[in-house]
């Protein structure tokens, strides 16, 4: 085979087919019919003059070749889709939809997103946010939510652990100690979100708090508009650490109580299962973990 070029379109349809293990998705991906792929896979075992898949009745699975062959072929089309978009960027912005919590979204992502723009400005990143974000597999997105790191058909990686803490201004926590608080929580709002409403009775249950109405006080929509009643002075909010560490930071807030609870829950990013991930989710990615490693480390 020595001087003579391997057929690139057979060996992108391989690919796509070893990496779902499925003609019928890979067909789908690739817009083309499954006899299509079939053909494709078929042209190239005959020019290979090897076998790259074992068929079934319902289910394919790689030969020994084709296991060899497969991270091969799909190290060099990520190296050759990574140079075409360099080559075919000038001019052009790669556009990123982000789908994420409101309270995520507002608290921690739109403030540090100058620094995306100004590491990647030819990444156009698109924001939505909603109580329950959804991933649209069709389209070059991300998912920020909330779980337990089980998301059917979908890559999860942990961003932040959910980790609860009280917070309120200064002059509110004036003189508090983690010995005072049923003292102090009694005689002050206790801010709720409904969107988390049984936050304040866990916290207080693990700190062995006692006689304090975990219901009372007022009540809101998301935790946006609790966190910010909190900055008001207005009473003391149930705070998820990564979402206010910047404000413990700066001093518009304070954690007046030692004890924070860490729940089985954390902020994940999700992307779809098996597609190949672009330079713009990878920016993106990429960028989140710094972010958010050098917001827990330095809270």
């Amino acid at each position: 085979m020595r001087g003579r070029r391997v057929p690139l379109n057979p060996l992108r349809t391989f690919e796509v087919a070893a990496r779902h293990l499925s003609f019928t998705a890979a067909a789908a991906e690739l817009e083309v019919t499954q006899v299509a792929v079939s053909r494709q896979i078929r042209a190239l075992e005959e020019w290979l003059a090897v076998s790259l898949f074992e068929r079934s009745h319902r289910t394919i699975k790689l030969t020994e070749s084709g296991r060899r062959l497969f991270p091969t072929i799909n190290r060099a089309l990520d190296e050759i889709d990574g140079a075409v978009a360099a080559v075919s960027m000038r001019g052009q912005r790669n556009v990123l939809s982000v789908h994420t919590h409101t309270t995520f979204g507002q608290r921690w992502l739109i403030p540090r997103l100058q620094r995306f723009h100004d590491r990647f400005a030819d990444i156009e990143i698109r924001l939505t946010a909603s109580a329950h974000p959804t991933l649209d597999a069709r389209a070059d997105q991300v998912v920020i939510r909330t779980g337990t790191g089980r998301f059917e058909g979908c890559e999860a990686e942990l961003l932040a652990p959910v980790e609860l803490m009280p917070v309120c201004t200064e002059t509110l926590a004036r003189g508090w100690t983690d010995a005072s608080a049923p003292e102090h929580l009694a005689r002050h709002t206790l801010l709720h979100s409904m969107a988390r409403p049984n936050d304040w009775a866990l916290w207080l249950a693990s700190a062995g708090v006692d006689g304090i109405d975990a219901t009372r006080g007022l009540k809101f929509e998301n935790s946006v508009l609790a966190y910010e009643a909190a900055l008001q002075g207005i009473g003391v909010a149930m705070g998820v650490r990564v979402l206010v560490a910047q404000h413990v930071r700066l001093g518009s807030l304070v954690a007046p109580f030692g004890h924070v609870l860490p729940l089985d829950l954390g902020y994940y990013l999700l992307l779809p299962e098996g597609r190949r991930t672009s330079r713009a989710v990878k920016a993106f990615r990429d960028w989140l973990r710094d972010e958010i490693s050098r917001e827990l480390e330095a809270g």
